[in-house]
Parts: C-alpha cells; sequence; structure tokens
C-alpha cells in the first residue's frame, strides 16, 4: 500500500465516522425519557421531581413535561443544574436563565438529528389573525399589507434556522404558518419571536428627575424599568427611568442587526444605520450633548423595543458610528431579537389557533414511497452487480457512502429534508451511479485494448477525471444559483445537491479508487468484466439527425400547446390558492377514503349534484364548477390536532370554489361518519411568486452560467449545444406531462410545489448527460486527428453509448419502482423524472451533439481554433509491459 492510498483510506474513515456522529440519533428521544437518562447526581430527589411533573401534566395543567417542568422549577426556585454537574454553567449566575439555557440544551439534545420536513414528518400550524385597525378598509391595500406582512414573516422563520416552512394568507385577515421541526408545546416563545412587531424607539431620558425621588412622571414621560443580570451575584437588577413619551427616533433609521459578543461574555445586538439614519443620529445625539453644556448635566437616549427598555446609555458626544442594544441576552435570544429587527411589522398579530399537523404526504403515501424506493435501490444494486461483479458491488458500496456523507452533512447544517431535497438525493444517486460507470466503461475499453488490469484501472481513472469534474461543475453551477436565487423549496433542493455534487466527487475519485486499488493490487481482482451490453458500435446518428430533431421539437410544439390550452388547470392549491374546509366527525375518514371521494366520477358527481335544493345557490354553483372543470381536481387532506386539546379535526384544501360542493358529496358518501363542516375558508398560494419567480430566474441564469463554463472549458459551440438540449429537455418533460395528465389519464398533469424540484432534476440530468458526451468529442477530435467533425461526433457518441444507456436504466430501474409502487404526489413526481431521463437520453444524442456539428457547419477547423483539450498522464505499452 503506497502513501497516497493510505491517506485516501483515512480521509474516507474519518469522514465517514463523523458522518455517521451527525445522523445518529435517527430518531427524536421523548424529552422525559432524554432528560431523566442524563441525570448523573442526586438521581431520587430528580425523580421525585418528574413525577410531580407528571401530576402536573395530566391534571391538564401544563401541555407537556417541558413546559411543567420549566415552570415548576421557575416557581420553586429549583436549580437543574446539580443534577447535571457535567454540564458546566457555572458562569451563568442567574438561576432562571441557566436552568432556561440547560433545558433547551437538554431539548435540542433530545431531537432526532435528520429534521424531516412537512411532507415526510408534519409540524406545528398556527394563525395569526391580524389586528384590523392596521389593515386599510380598501381591498386592494389590505391584500397588499397581508402580502407584506406573509414575506416578513417567511423572513423572520428563515432567520430562526427552520427550512422550508408554508406561510400563508387565508381569508381576509388571516396568515397561517407551518413550520417542520418546531414543536410550541415545548417551545412556546417560537411563536412570540416571530409575531413580535419590532416598534424600536430612540427616547430621551428626563435629566433630572428620577423614579426613586419623584413618584410621579412629569408630563410628556412614563416609566420604563430596565432589567440587568449582575454578573457576580446573578440577580435581576431594576433600574426605573421616566422616559419621553414621543420618540426622537424610530426603527426606520436601522440598516441591518446582528447579534455579537461583548467584552464581558454576554451579547448584544449592533444597530448599523442606514446613511439618512446615521445623519439623523448624529444630529440627534450632538444636540444632546449641546443641552449637556447648557445644564450642566449628562443625557441618556433610551433604546426601546416593543415597549420595554433594554439600555439607557448616556451621550456625552456627538456620536458618528453604530449603536447596540445590551441586556441579559443569551446567544440565541440575541440573534432571534436581531433577526426580528432587521424584519420589522407594521401590523399587530394575535395567535389565534395552534395546531400539531401531520405530514402533508399521508402515512399510507409515505410508506409505499418508502417500500417503492428500497425496491428501486435494490434493482439498481442487483443490476450492477450481475452486469460488472465485483466492480459493480464497489461501485455501490461507493454510493452508499456518497448517501451517507450527504445525510451527514444536511444533519450537521441543521437542513430539513423534504420531497425536493429527495429530489436532489435521487439525483445525486443517479449521478454517483453514473461516476462509476463512466470510470468502469474506460477500464473496460483499455481492457479491450490489450492493457493489463492494473494500467486499465489507473489509464481509466486519467481519462474520466476530466468528465467527471466538468459533468458535476456544470451541474454545481446550477445548484449555487438555486441556493443564492432560491428560496423555500428551491433553495433546500439546491442546498441538497451541491453537497451530494461534493459528495459524489469525492467517493468517485477518492473512495472508488482506493478500494479498487487494494483490490487489484492485492490480487483479490485479477480480471476485468464478463458482461458487456454493447460492443463496438459505428451508428450514423447525425445522418437521422434533421428527421429527429424535427420530430421532437415538433411534440416540443404540441406540449406547449397543450400547456396553453390547460393553462387555467395547470397550477395546484399550492401556486394558486383554494378553499379549506375545517370538519369533525365522529369517525375518521382515512386518506385514502379522502382521495377516492375526490377521483370521483362525472356521473356520480352529476348524481349528488341534481339532489341540490334550488334555494342552495352557492351549492349548486359549486356543483356547476366542479362538472365544468370535469371533477373536483386537487384535493389535500391532513389531520391537525389543537394543542392541548385530545381532540383530532379534518382539514381538507380543494381548489378555489369547490369546497362546499366536496363537503357536500363526503357526507352523502361517508353518511356515518358523522361528519359536520365547521367553518370554511379561502386560502392563499404556500408558494409564494417569490419561489416561482426564483426558481424561474435561477434556472435562466443556471443556462447562462453553464453556457460561460463550457465555452471556456470546451469552446463556444459546445455551450451552443447544452443549452439548446437543456432548453428542449424541460419544455418536452413539461409538456408531455400535461399532455398525458389531460388527454391519457396518466399522472395528473398538474404541478404542485415538489413539482419543482422534479424539473430542476431534468435540468441537472440533462446538463450531465450532455457534458459526457461533448468531453468525448473533444478527447476524440485529440487523439484522431484525421478524422473530420462528423466522423469524431460518431465516435464519441458510439463510444459513449453504452455508459449513456447503461446510466439511463439504473435511473430508469429506480425511477420506475417509485412510479409504479409509490402513491399520492411521488407517483407525479417520479413520472416528471421518467420522462426528464427518457428527453434527456435523446437530447444528448440528436440534439445537442447536431447543434454543436451543426454550429460549425460540419468544420473540425473552426472547433480547433478556439478549443481547450484536456489533459492526461498517459501510459504508454511499454509501461504496460513492465507491469
Amino acid at each position: 500500500m503506497n502513501g497516497s492510498t493510505f491517506w485516501k483510506i483515512v480521509l474516507s474513515m474519518l469522514l465517514s465516522i463523523w458522518a455517521v456522529s451527525n445522523i445518529i440519533p435517527v430518531k427524536d428521544t421523548p424529552f422525559e425519557v432524554y432528560a431523566a437518562s442524563q441525570v448523573k447526581a442526586e438521581k431520587e430527589a430528580f425523580d421525585a421531581l418528574s413525577a410531580r411533573v407528571d401530576a402536573a401534566v395530566e391534571a391538564g395543567a401544563y401541555p407537556t413535561y417541558y413546559v411543567a417542568l420549566s415552570k415548576i422549577v421557575e416557581k420553586d426556585q429549583i436549580d437543574l443544574s446539580r443534577y447535571y454537574p457535567e454540564i458546566d454553567l457555572s458562569d451563568v449566575k442567574n438561576l432562571d436563565k441557566r436552568n432556561d439555557i440547560l433545558l433547551k440544551y437538554l431539548l435540542n439534545k433530545s431531537q432526532g438529528k435528520v429534521k424531516l420536513g412537512l411532507d415526510l414528518k408534519g409540524g406545528v400550524s398556527f394563525t395569526f389573525k391580524v389586528d384590523e385597525g392596521d389593515l386599510s378598509q380598501q381591498e386592494t391595500r389590505r391584500t397588499e399589507e397581508l402580502e407584506q406582512a406573509k414575506g416578513i414573516i417567511a423572513q423572520r422563520i428563515d432567520g430562526l434556522g427552520v427550512a422550508e416552512p408554508i406561510v400563508r394568507i387565508k381569508g381576509n385577515n388571516r396568515i397561517e404558518v407551518q413550520m417542520p421541526g418546531i414543536s410550541t408545546k415545548d417551545n412556546p416563545e417560537a411563536i412570540d419571536s416571530i409575531s413580535a412587531p419590532a416598534l424600536l424607539e430612540f427616547s430621551m431620558v428626563h435629566r433630572t428627575v428620577k423614579p426613586w425621588t419623584t413618584p410621579s412622571a412629569p408630563a410628556g414621560y412614563t416609566l420604563k424599568v430596565e432589567e440587568t443580570i449582575n454578573p457576580k451575584t446573578g440577580e435581576i437588577e431594576k433600574r426605573p427611568e421616566y422616559v419621553k413619551k414621543i420618540p426622537l427616533l424610530t426603527g426606520d433609521i436601522i440598516d441591518k442587526a446582528y447579534a455579537t459578543q461583548n467584552p464581558y461574555g454576554g451579547y448584544e445586538i449592533i444597530l448599523n444605520f442606514t446613511k439618512e439614519g446615521q445623519d439623523k443620529f448624529t444630529k440627534v445625539t450632538g444636540q444632546i450633548a449641546e443641552e449637556n453644556e447648557k445644564t450642566n448635566t449628562i443625557g441618556q437616549l433610551a433604546i426601546i423595543l416593543d415597549g420595554k427598555l433594554y439600555s439607557a446609555p448616556t451621550v456625552r458626544n456627538e456620536i458618528r458610528g453604530n449603536a447596540s442594544i445590551s441586556g441579559s441576552f443569551d446567544q440565541r435570544e440575541a440573534i432571534e431579537l436581531a433577526n426580528i429587527l432587521n424584519n420589522p411589522l407594521s401590523v399587530g398579530l394575535e395567535v389565534e389557533q395552534v395546531y400539531e399537523v401531520g405530514p402533508t404526504l399521508a402515512s399510507g403515501a409515505r410508506d409505499a414511497s418508502l417500500k417503492a424506493g428500497m425496491i428501486g435501490a435494490l434493482l439498481v444494486i442487483v443490476f450492477m452487480t450481475a452486469y460488472y461483479g465485483v466492480f459493480g458491488g464497489i461501485a455501490m458500496l461507493t454510493v452508499f457512502v456518497n448517501v451517507l456523507l450527504v445525510f451527514g452533512s444536511l444533519s450537521y447544517l441543521g437542513s430539513t429534508l423534504s420531497l425536493p431535497g429527495v429530489a436532489a438525493l435521487v439525483l445525486t444517486i443517479g449521478m454517483a451511479v453514473d461516476a462509476n460507470i463512466l470510470i468502469l466503461e474506460r477500464m473496460r475499453e483499455e481492457l479491450q485494448a490489450g492493457k493489463s488490469i492494473q494500467t486499465a484501472l489507473v489509464n481509466g481513472y486519467d481519462k474520466v477525471f476530466s468528465t467527471i469534474v466538468d459533468a458535476n461543475v456544470t451541474t454545481m453551477i446550477t445548484a449555487v444559483i438555486l441556493i443564492f436565487l432560491g428560496t423555500g423549496p428551491v433553495k433546500g433542493f439546491g442546498v441538497t445537491l451541491a453537497i451530494g455534487i461534493v459528495a459524489t466527487v469525492f467517493c468517485a475519485l477518492i473512495v472508488n479508487r482506493w478500494l479498487l486499488d487494494l483490490l487489484i493490487g492485492y490480487n483479490f481482482i485479477k480480471k476485468g468484466f464478463y458482461c458487456q451490453m454493447l460492443g463496438r458500435q459505428n451508428l450514423q446518428f447525425l445522418n437521422h439527425a434533421k428527421k429527429a430533431f424535427t420530430c421532437s421539437w415538433c411534440i416540443v410544439l404540441l406540449g406547449v400547446i397543450s400547456i396553453i390550452a390547460h393553462r387555467d388547470n395547470l397550477l395546484g392549491i399550492d401556486f394558486k390558492g383554494g378553499d379549506e374546509l375545517s370538519i369533525s366527525y365522529t369517525s375518521e375518514l382515512s386518506i385514502a377514503e379522502i382521495k377516492q371521494a375526490a377521483a370521483l366520477d362525472m356521473d356520480s358527481i352529476a348524481h349528488y349534484a341534481s339532489e341540490v335544493s334550488a334555494s342552495d345557490s352557492e351549492l349548486a354553483e359549486a356543483y356547476q364548477l366542479v362538472l365544468s372543470d370535469n371533477g373536483f381536481g386537487e384535493v389535500n387532506a391532513v389531520f391537525p390536532k389543537p394543542i392541548g386539546e385530545g381532540v383530532e379535526r379534518l382539514a381538507v384544501q380543494t381548489e378555489l370554489g369547490k369546497g362546499v360542493a366536496f363537503y357536500d358529496t363526503l357526507q352523502k358518501i361517508f353518511p356515518d361518519n358523522g361528519l359536520d363542516l365547521l367553518g370554511e375558508t379561502t386560502v392563499g398560494s404556500s408558494v409564494g411568486a417569490d419561489v416561482t419567480r426564483g426558481a424561474f430566474i435561477s434556472i435562466f441564469l443556471s443556462l447562462g452560467g453553464i453556457l460561460l463554463y463550457v465555452a471556456l472549458r470546451f469552446e463556444f459551440g459546445y455551450g451552443i449545444g447544452a443549452i439548446t438540449a437543456t432548453v428542449h429537455d424541460i419544455l418536452m418533460t413539461i409538456g408531455l406531462y400535461v399532455t398525458l395528465g389531460e388527454f391519457l389519464g396518466i399522472g395528473s398533469g398538474q404541478f404542485t410545489a415538489p413539482m419543482i424540484a422534479s424539473i430542476l432534476m431534468t435540468v441537472g440530468y440533462s446538463i450531465n448527460d450532455t457534458i459526457v458526451v461533448f468531453d468525448r468529442i473533444r478527447e476524440e477530435l485529440d487523439l484522431n486527428p484525421d478524422m473530420s467533425l462528423k466522423e469524431v461526433v460518431h465516435l464519441a457518441i458510439n463510444r459513449t453509448l453504452s455508459r449513456t444507456i447503461l446510466t439511463s436504466l439504473t435511473t430508469l430501474l429506480a425511477t420506475l419502482a417509485l412510479y409504479i409502487w409509490g402513491s399520492g404526489i411521488i407517483v407525479d413526481f417520479s413520472l416528471v423524472f421518467l420522462l426528464g431521463i427518457l428527453t434527456g437520453t435523446f437530447s444528448s444524442i440528436f440534439i445537442a451533439s447536431p447543434v454543436f456539428y451543426w454550429y460549425h457547419k460540419g468544420d473540425r477547423r473552426k472547433v480547433e481554433e478556439h478549443h481547450v483539450l484536456p489533459t492526461y498522464d498517459w501510459h504508454t505499452d511499454e509501461m504496460d509491459s513492465a507491469q
């Protein structure tokens, strides 16, 4: 074993151990169980305290063990740190603060490290009622105000590190928030940090009159109390001040707020001013300094947030720098406060309802899709092992390490894994398998040229290096742009994909390499491959390119026409909003039964519509809409559970205007379930226009970035071919998906939030496939100087044809399993990717390569003028025979 192999092994092992440590524990441990397991001292005393807490929860005094424990120790002034001596909090002198830090630490440690999104695990939902006095009575203006408040709430949640929440307008004065991985039962302050208005004011403190000498506030002033923690004793010290009611400055002078540690180990919030705000602050502090000289006193400028006095620093001179808010903050509180200040609300919010919500992907659909994913993975493993033998087994082990590193990295970053993230993970696995197939097929070529297996390994890696790097860099360009410009599910897709790309390159070039080096070097593998799907081919693809190109773009055109014709039904509730029904029941309905009602045939719907009384115009109108649209369309259902109550309700979302008709249908299909309509309201889109716009902008800029990279790394003609193929694949995939759904009933033909990720998968797959072919064209141009450009293109496509078919086949096996055995949105999700795989495979041969060829008018000299050639470490025949 040489030194190079040794460090690769060590690095791989260390990273694998690191990944596993970040993933375990996978699932949450009940807080009470975890807290009891970590007690290291005075166990009997803790057990007695725990019994009191349990009794309080059972009596209904508190909603959860966590809240009960925190309230009881606060009331009785019990120091929890004495039970956990291994957790050093000796530097925190204040008892309440120490208990709070300890409880949050234990709560965090009790939770599983793999965070799942709302669609996979569920979370918490709460509805804010907006103060009517803060809203305009003019409808358009009111809508703008609600949209602004919705955007600010989304930004605050993002600042809390919660990935992929759902924020939408409900009715005409409510905003609903759903957050994965957050429990307001155990973390009630999470709501406060989102709903706080963040009204920041700077007001003068009375220079001479003080509360401890004068009990009544002077005219124009009000009493405020500043609370600080004594760093020596930990006691809370209160200092009252008379503060002017009318502020000198407000929060609109602030450009950016951020938390930082002060010299004493505590935390404060630094306030950076806008340019205009800096001028105002300088002017005000200058006036205070002038007044100091006139009155021979020292002025104080109070910093007040939401009515609370945080600090009242003295002002001795004109201040041109930044301001700061000091107080008894821990790091988390300081960060949350800075986040609130950066996103101030202009309307008051009142928490109206708090619910636990189950996963939006129903448990049956989730379990079925998980089973389908396992079947798909097994099919790929069986195929790779059967086709490549030991080499295929090594490749699958490499892919497993790849996935392990992705999960470990996501967990380390605190990212939430939802369906778009799963999509990026599927694409990552596809690219990882592709990288291994590239390596093994190049090794096969070397063996067929008469090289030894050792030299075939070295040469194969040398020649495939640039292909793997280029294919992954072009996809990374897309991922990075999605991260910086995308929001919500789009950004989540980009983060997972970026991590997956790095893991793919590492595993393909490092992990797989040392595994093969060891097995071949120690003669565990002595022979090459036994199976070969395609031998040497000489198919003349360009001879048929014009026909294929014309036919494919005709299909694209028909797809675009289908999209335009069905544009009203193209987008689902996630994009357009709809009706939401709150229904109670005596006998629970399953999600499957609700979906069955939604898929009712038109004759049955017409029959139910005929039974509607003529006086019930609203219901009749709703049925008429359903009939004109050929069905109920998309229907979603969850079972929200009000926190603190032992009841569940059914929340059903339908397309706009169809809600009451669907409820009437449910009642008639399930008359014995005791259904009762508690309320109906309209809900806005959960995928804001900014998410959709960000996705389109990201794709557009990605295409530009890919064009630039390919033009610089290869040559401009390659870039034109790659972009044309990618645009072709996006349009054809969407067009075929809509057409199949609308005319053949294959899939829904409708786009919901997770479907954005499926389109992004198509982009990634298309680019990867095209770059592999282009890299081989570039290589063959260098190796065959006497061939025409047409001959080189044919040779390159034929040489990569086995890899193209094998990669498509393995990816199709996994995706087809999801389509056949999956359920719910996963079926549509996998259908889009199936179409993307087929169009991507087709376009790399019949779109990208011909466009490149036509761009240069078949003249290789035009290519060579700007060609950037790859470099290889070539091994001669003499070196081969020496080994």
